[in-house]
């Protein structure tokens, strides 16, 4: 059984992950921690992590950045291994985090979902390909309303794997409208839509002479990031000490 400490347990994603591991067979959340202990979640909540007297394998964190750098520090001192979740982290978080994995494990990753990484993994493949053939390469990502930075971070890391497997020499494109030239050969366009209630979709588009080539991803809920969390925790209890990312999961 592999226990699981859920980091922001009374959030919105706290609350999905919850529920998905109660669904699940050798896995358990063993322990919760939240500011508030205002829910009755089916297992302890702690205030302060520091008081958290469970033992457990692994930490799943979707809580607040200015709660990461104690985080961090308990799963240095404890060596816990942690999957950050948490979403605009400082640069300085972030060369923590980078610090940290040197006394423990810890897995970041752009997207949490096993589908999106697994399309990565495909990029790689198909640019390898099409690329070198002549094809243009463009991706369309569609998000709710809400979300307020463009294009997402999922939809660079989709062309960062891209632009990873051919050496790095293609120039990223975020706005055509001032441009009055041909569009050159080595460019990846990214845009970006804003409306409603739409969870995530990422469209990469490979267009070619007289053929075109899409791949594409959509989230229905919040529920794949936290299906993939859940995964990528149970991947990382009892790994030693490192940096690790959703590839290692899917192998």
């Amino acid at each position: 059984m592999t226990r699981l400490m859920m980091h922001g347990c009374n959030g919105a994603m706290g609350q999905v992950i919850s529920n998905i591991v109660a669904e699940m067979d050798g896995v358990e959340i063993a322990a919760g921690v939240d500011a508030v202990d205002n829910r009755n979640n089916g297992y302890p909540v702690f205030t302060n992590i520091d008081d958290c007297n469970v033992e457990i394998d692994a930490i799943v964190d979707f809580s607040a950045a200015p709660a990461v750098d104690h985080l961090l520090e308990y799963a240095v001192r404890t060596k816990t291994p942690v999957v950050l979740c948490t979403t605009g982290l400082s640069e300085e978080q972030l060369k923590k985090a980078e610090e940290a994995s040197k006394e423990v494990a810890v897995l970041r990753s752009a997207n949490m979902s096993l589908g999106i990484n697994t399309l990565m993994k495909l990029l790689k493949e198909a640019a390898s390909v099409l690329a070198p053939a002549g094809f243009d390469i463009d991706i369309v990502e569609k998000h709710h309303r809400k979300k307020v930075d463009a294009p997402s971070g999922t939809a660079l890391a989709l062309a960062d794997s891209i632009n990873e497997a051919m050496g790095n020499e293609y120039e990223y494109v975020y706005d055509r409208s001032g441009r009055r030239i041909q569009r050159p050969k080595k460019e990846i366009g990214l845009s970006a839509v804003r409306g409603g209630t739409i969870v995530g979709e990422h469209e990469v588009i490979f267009a070619g002479t007289d053929e075109v080539i899409e791949l594409k991803h959509t989230a229905y809920s919040k529920a794949v990031f936290g299906k993939g969390a859940v995964e990528a925790a149970v991947f990382l209890a009892g790994k030693p000490a490192g940096l690790y990312n959703m590839s290692h999961v899917i192998g």
